[in-house]
């Protein structure tokens, strides 16, 4: 099932693309981009524009910058992770010197919850005769085999 989102935004989608933060190119270049399982930048959700969005985990992951740690800033981002979990969303958040001062725990963050969602996601759909869910077998078939072997691990 597609996300809604908002076709005026796609354009400062595109903006914030080009011009990505220091931060967000090094998690996209030296992480999300080679991850077995596909994130996308910049993903109009709604009216928002996730930062990194994983379609199979159902996932976005945030980089904040300090302007999220106002007062106006907390708030907001309350709001807005209220409204894009109502579409089954998870929203996990780092900060901009997180990335800076711990990028592996970071990546081995967002690791684990993507694990952890596919797997809850696998355990709820209906087993097949032979034990395997049809994600799993989704997953082989379209030559997932890294996305198969995240669903075993753990």
């Amino acid at each position: 099932m597609s996300l809604p989102y908002q076709n005026k935004l796609i354009p400062r989608a595109k903006e914030l693309r080009k011009g990505a933060t220091k931060q967000e190119n090094h998690l996209w270049y030296d992480f999300l981009h080679s991850y077995p399982v596909r994130f996308q930048r910049q993903k109009t959700i709604d009216h928002f524009i996730a930062d990194f969005y994983c379609h199979a985990a159902k996932l976005i992951v945030e980089l904040d910058g300090s302007q999220h740690y106002e007062e106006q800033g907390i708030e907001r981002d309350k709001e807005r992770t209220a409204i894009l979990e109502q579409y089954g969303l998870k929203v996990i958040r780092f900060s901009n010197l997180e990335i800076k001062q711990n990028f592996q725990g970071v990546c081995t963050a967002i690791d684990l919850a993507v694990k952890e969602r596919m797997r809850a996601f696998a355990e709820a759909l209906p087993q097949s005769p032979d034990g395997d869910s049809p994600l799993k077998e989704g997953a082989l078939k379209r030559g997932g085999q890294a996305k198969a072997s995240l669903l075993e691990e753990g």
